[in-house]
């Protein structure tokens, strides 16, 4: 198989985590390094950063096959990362009997929904841009929201050395508003929005696609349902 298959099968990594380690020459095969697109076979010696890794070879069951598709309602201060060295990581503070891992980040200020999966697999079909999964969130800025900011912001602002796509954006308060983006680029909305002069105070997501916070208290998490799941990956039939 792929080795970036591979090495999510064994619960260390998502598969798109896997492709950075690869890309960052941190994988080998029988003592060579590899990158993207390399496969394991069977017998081979994976290891990265030295240490080997084995897919794990689930029982036959129905249990043993049944992946975890989690949502939480993340807290500011938790980090989106699977190291779990990094004080507050995510991992750990869901500490879910199987390994996990969270589909996409949120900033350590930012809180809200965020899923988290077992299953590898479906981790780049929600996060590639061209999917056009919306996700929803909730913004407190120091200043009054005016309709020139708003249409700023909707129309796109130039951050990473690229434009941002046009968005949808609404005022909801006199110093807040809600935001509707498709893209995922780092610390995207507090960049947009200090293009303008503002500084985001707070930060909160509450939507991904059909999948929504609703009354998921700060700190909880939950199963998605089956429904949720077709709407968020509506070729697949099997989860």
């Amino acid at each position: 198989m792929r080795v970036n298959k591979y090495i999510s099968e064994s619960g260390l990594c998502s598969r798109r985590e896997a492709d950075e380690l690869l890309i960052a020459g941190r994988v080998s095969i029988n003592g060579e390094v590899v990158t993207t697109g390399a496969k394991a076979l069977e017998g081979d010696e994976v290891r990265v950063d030295g240490e080997i890794v084995r897919a794990r070879i689930l029982a036959a069951t129905p249990a043993a096959k049944k992946a975890v598709y989690i949502a939480l309602n993340k807290p500011v201060g938790i980090t989106c990362t699977t190291d779990q060295g990094v004080d507050g990581n995510i991992v750990d503070f869901i500490d879910h009997p199987q390994r996990i891992f969270p589909i996409g980040r949120l900033d350590k200020d930012s809180e809200g929904l965020i899923l988290l999966t077992s299953n590898g697999d479906i981790v780049n079909e929600i996060l590639r841009s061209e999917n056009n999964h919306e996700k929803e969130y909730l913004v407190g800025v120091n200043k009054a929201v005016t309709d020139e900011f708003l249409a700023g912001m909707a129309k796109g602002v130039r951050i990473h050395g690229q434009m941002t796509q046009p968005c949808r954006v609404r005022r909801i308060a006199k110093f807040g508003f809600s935001i509707v983006l498709t893209q995922g680029l780092n610390r995207q909305i507090r960049l947009m929005a200090a293009a303008f002069g503002y500084r985001v105070t707070q930060l909160r997501r509450v939507r991904i696609d059909n999948v929504k916070l609703a009354h998921l208290k700060v700190g909880q998490w939950r199963n998605l349902t089956e429904a949720e799941l077709k709407g968020l990956l509506p070729g697949r039939t099997q989860w």
